[in-house]
């Protein structure tokens, strides 16, 4: 299946090997080549600003050269180019940079793994999924740096969505995890590159899309040719990530690695106010998209079928059967917890 946002408007707006301007830079100095999934447009959110803060500050020591969808390689051929060392650097999901890894079903839009933004780093960093993605990689000759969250999954339609029923026969591009969970809900998913996305629902190809939040569809273009937004989602946040080659990785002094990785920790700060802010201001403001709702009875059979789902693909393997536990053990936890961390 074509990959998430490799394709996103705006990454044709550089020709092939364009990249962002460095400084001079002395004979010594370290020079990385690092690609995003985001094309141009998105690309000067999620990933520009703390690319060009890296390079302020480490100046002769090191620069990257930030390339965008496509620009080297396709979104789905970074793993490969990043094991090879063609690319030193990278920044996608596990799924749509086709990583052969256990974890890789995880990455992008895993159904109702979580709810907020927050919860993604929160899984990482203090639930044991950081430790999961560093052995996973490691046993491939990756380095996993840093995971973070971006937008929500919700449709985007021609027709209203107020039911469950309506989603029946909806052809609807998607990834395939969350198509593959929404099939039994009468969705098809429909695979096309991503180029085609856009004529696809206005000639009827297509009835939607459920590909990220409402940030995107404005941002990309797809709020022009669509004219409904389901309030409901199927997960709170997309999860990416910040890799590297191991070796270039290992090759770097101790401060190199440590300012690279606060750079990553800036750009998921940024992203967490971005898309946060976004999404409610599009939902509020945006003059393109009326918003629908299904009713939250309606939708607890949808997060009930997800408990299902987590568990045929805890079934798999013994590492997702570990992911898919601390999923459960992170939801309980936010149950107890109450509010603001759920709401009942």
């Amino acid at each position: 299946m074509t990959t998430r946002r490799t394709f996103l408007k705006g990454s044709a707006a550089l020709a092939p090997g364009a990249v962002l301007a460095t400084p001079a830079l002395a004979q010594s100095t370290i020079k990385w080549r690092m690609q995003t999934y985001a094309g141009a447009s998105l690309g000067e959110h999620v990933i520009k600003p703390a690319v060009d803060m890296f390079n302020k500050i480490a100046g002769d020591k090191m620069q990257i050269e930030l390339f965008f969808a496509d620009q080297l390689v396709p979104t789905g051929e970074l793993f490969q180019a990043l094991q090879r060392g063609t690319i030193d650097a990278v920044q996608s999901d596990d799924d749509s940079m086709a990583s052969p890894t256990e974890v890789t079903v995880f990455g992008g839009y895993f159904p109702f793994a979580s709810r907020y933004s927050l919860d993604v780093p929160v899984l990482f960093n203090q639930y044991g999924l950081n430790e999961i993605w560093d052995a996973e990689y490691s046993k491939v000759g990756v380095k996993h740096i840093s995971a973070g969250a971006w937008d929500p999954c919700h449709f985007a339609t021609k027709d209203p969505i107020r039911s469950l029923a309506d989603l029946k026969g909806k052809r609807v591009f998607t990834f395939p995890t969350a198509g593959r969970f929404l099939a039994q809900f009468g969705v098809v998913p429909v695979t096309l590159p991503w180029e085609d996305i856009e004529v696809a629902v206005q000639t009827g190809e297509l009835d939607g899309i459920a590909w990220s939040g409402i940030t995107e569809d404005y941002t990309v273009g797809w709020a022009d040719v669509t004219n409904y937004f389901l309030t409901n989602n199927i997960s709170g946040a997309w999860a990416g990530s910040f890799f590297a080659n191991m070796d270039r990785w290992n090759e770097l002094p101790e401060d190199l690695q440590t300012l690279f990785r606060v750079c990553c920790d800036q750009s998921h700060y940024y992203r967490q106010w971005w898309y946060w802010g976004g999404e409610a201001s599009l939902r509020v403001n945006g003059p393109k998209m009326e918003l629908t709702s299904i009713p939250d009875a309606e939708w607890a059979t949808v997060e009930a079928a997800a408990v299902k789902f987590w568990d045929e693909i805890a079934a798999e393997s013994e590492t997702k059967a570990k992911v898919v536990e601390i999923f459960k053990k992170y939801n309980a936890d936010m149950e107890k917890a109450g509010r603001p961390y759920r709401y009942g």
